[in-house]
């Protein structure tokens, strides 16, 4: 309706509410002048003639009519409706009551009163599970009897039927509004057609499904939601899966107090389980047993398929925009900017998959850090922030490492320092070959790249990580797969499946450590657990080979990997224990150039028989003791920080290894 039909709606619905308590006062007065033996005044016909009149103009059905309708509301129910509401509006009504009851202390109805009062009386009116109390349009208060208790009206029902119409106070705070988006992508655009239509058809055979939106991006889901009820002509509005109560009786109340918004406006509920413990059953019931008794229009966003209960369900999965939309995304976005990024919008899709709204908070922070430093390189900028954006997710599911390093900190055979540097190639030029050069339309298998990194504790195979991370400029992430691997069949897979969805938005490198965890050698399948455990493994190597980004296995054991397993994994190298030469130039590197030394002999130091890893800690221990006593680094001190290390290591240290050092 437009505004003038609002304003006429508003004064005629006005008029006939007020034509309509003016009936229930009239029968009030009539039953007290019966009462004290008064004469009654026949004026029944009048007002009920003036409420024909205000009826004859209302432009569209009253909110008193719609109540009456929409809850099934018998003569004597709206008038009792109406007594109540009468309470709130008329100062007569509560008169009214005191004198009907004989006491000035009680000026409110019962249902005592409006059973004595009332026409077309029927007693089943005030069952519990009659409209008036199933749908809490009316609250009967504490008493000692139930017909003696106190009724007053729903203050949510007082406010619809003035014409007033807002969210019930009780559900505000655990639901918000969310708006449709302008600029949905064209792909999402078309997903929230089919699904408006899916609920269009099926509405007409009175069969409405429940709409589950699956995927990662929770930004997206909610947008491609709010498009469908901006469609439909719904309001939407969000509700976190978390906020259900467990309690019978409190989710009783929640689901009478949404299934009467839901008809009482016009109103769409997306339920947000994206953040839900699938492992939180007493949470997962409740969520179904709250959509199998609601009514209306539902949507469920959630990563991945949920059981929903007993009712009908229609899935969808979202995906992120298409690489041509995100680049179309990433201009619009831009703006001005655009110019100065000198074509390089297709490296930022190539090595990001991001959102439309992840695109537009990137192009935002990146405008503010070129107005406090314009000299800076745009593009540089942008990489960064996507970086930064594409964190948040992954951050609660793996250890970020921050990447330090550089080629001349791998001390390592020159064979497997320049493997590491064919896995840097293939990284950032995976596009150019896959996709330029064709060879992914050769074979959808293998196109991600995956290495395994084997050797002892301390060897550098995390250091050969963090300067691959460094080099590429890419995030790290440290995965234990000793921790995602888990004893409930199907949980494992689960776990793997959240990293890389999350992982996929940034490219991030993606470092398994204790692989041995998870592979190991294949032997005869025994029981379920024995099955479930290679299902467990087929799943990392296949996720592995099609993330588009690397994924790094680190063992200490190379031998204890299958080689079945083996030959799924592109790059193997071998991060070997380092011997005299190596760890002498492990220990010429190890101390910053701001480190005050003095007399450290590195040969003598390379007699410890400690890989890079331990090294590194006996450095830093001799650091914080000469930085204690004041004093450079020197031999005593790196003395006393190994025999500290090795005591951790449950080893002795030798004459061979410190003799002559003092």
């Amino acid at each position: 309706m437009n505004p003038t039909t609002n304003r006429n709606w508003d004064e005629a619905n006005y008029r006939y509410l007020s034509a309509s308590l003016a009936v229930v006062r009239g029968i009030l007065e009539n039953h007290t002048a019966k009462e004290q033996n008064q004469s009654v005044e026949n004026n029944q016909e009048h007002l009920r003639q003036a409420l024909q009149e205000a009826a004859a103009a209302m432009p569209a059905p009253s909110a008193l009519e719609r109540v009456c309708k929409i809850f099934s509301l018998s003569p004597f129910e709206r008038d009792l409706l109406l007594l109540c509401a009468g309470m709130e509006l008329n100062g007569d009504f509560s008169k009214l009551c005191a004198i009907m009851h004989g006491d000035l202390q009680r000026a409110y109805p019962t249902l005592s009163l409006a059973l004595a009062a009332l026409p077309n009386v029927h007693w089943d009116a005030i069952a519990p599970n009659a409209p008036l109390r199933h749908w809490r349009l009316i609250q009967i208060g504490d008493g000692h009897a139930l017909t003696l208790s106190p009724v007053r009206i729903d203050e949510r029902i007082l406010h619809y039927l003035t014409g007033i119409q807002y969210l019930d106070e009780r559900l505000a705070g655990i639901i918000e509004p969310l708006q449709a988006v302008s600029d949905l992508v064209a792909s999402h655009q078309d997903l929230a057609e089919r699904v408006s239509v899916v609920w269009s058809q099926a509405y007409k055979v009175n069969s409405l499904p429940i709409v589950q939106l699956c995927g990662n991006e929770t930004t997206s889901k909610r947008a491609i939601a709010a498009t469908i009820c901006q469609l439909q002509g719904l309001n939407l509005w969000v509700m976190p899966a978390q906020v259900i109560p467990l309690a019978p009786s409190e989710l009783d109340n929640l689901i009478r107090l949404w299934t009467r918004e839901t008809i009482l406006s016009k109103c769409a509920l997306l339920i947000d389980c994206n953040d839900l413990d699938t492992n939180d059953i007493a949470r997962l019931n409740a969520i179904a047993r709250f959509i199998e008794r609601t009514k209306g229009f539902l949507i469920v966003t959630s990563r991945e398929r949920i059981g929903l209960g007993q009712r009908l369900v229609v899935n969808f999965d979202v995906h992120q925009p298409t690489s041509k939309e995100q680049g179309t995304v990433w201009q619009d976005a831009l703006g001005s900017m655009a110019p100065q990024m000198n074509g390089q919008v297709k490296t930022l899709v190539e090595q990001f998959n991001l959102s439309a709204a992840t695109i537009r908070a990137a192009c935002a922070e990146a405008a503010g850090q070129l107005a406090q430093t314009p000299e800076n390189d745009i593009t540089s900028i942008l990489w960064d922030a996507c970086r930064v954006q594409a964190r948040p997710r992954l951050d609660e599911l793996a250890q970020r490492i921050e990447p330090s390093g550089d080629w001349e900190d791998l001390v390592l055979p020159e064979a497997q320092k320049q493997v590491l540097r064919d896995i840097a190639a293939h990284v950032r030029q995976r596009s150019t070959v896959y996709n330029n050069w064709g060879f992914a339309a050769k074979s959808a298998r293998g196109l991600g790249i995956s290495a395994l990194f084997a050797g002892a504790s301390g060897t550098g195979k995390t250091l050969g990580a963090e300067v691959l991370a460094q080099k590429l400029r890419l995030d790290l992430y440290r995965i234990d797969l000793s921790s995602v691997v888990s004893k409930y069949i199907g949980e494992t897979e689960k776990n793997l499946r959240r990293v890389f969805d999350a992982a996929e938005q940034g490219g991030v490198i993606l470092l398994f450590d204790e692989a041995d965890a998870l592979f190991g050698k294949r032997s005869e399948v025994k029981d379920a657990r024995d099955r479930y455990a290679n299902i467990e493994v087929s799943y990392l190597l296949q996720r592995m080979e099609s993330y588009p980004g690397l994924a790094v296995l680190t063992t200490n054991l190379k031998s204890a990997i299958d080689t079945a397993f083996l030959r799924r994994i592109r790059f193997v190298v071998q991060f070997p224990f380092p011997d005299t030469t190596q760890r002498a130039e492990i220990w010429r590197r190890v101390f910053p150039a701001d480190t005050p030394t003095a007399d450290l002999d590195a040969l003598q130091l390379a007699r410890l028989n400690v890989a890079g890893g331990n090294i590194r800690n006996i450095a830093l221990n001799a650091a914080f003791l000469a930085a204690d006593a004041g004093e450079a680094v020197q031999m005593k001190h790196v003395l006393r920080a190994a025999q500290t290390e090795y005591s951790k290591l449950e080893k002795p240290l030798t004459d061979a290894e410190v003799g002559g050092w003092m």
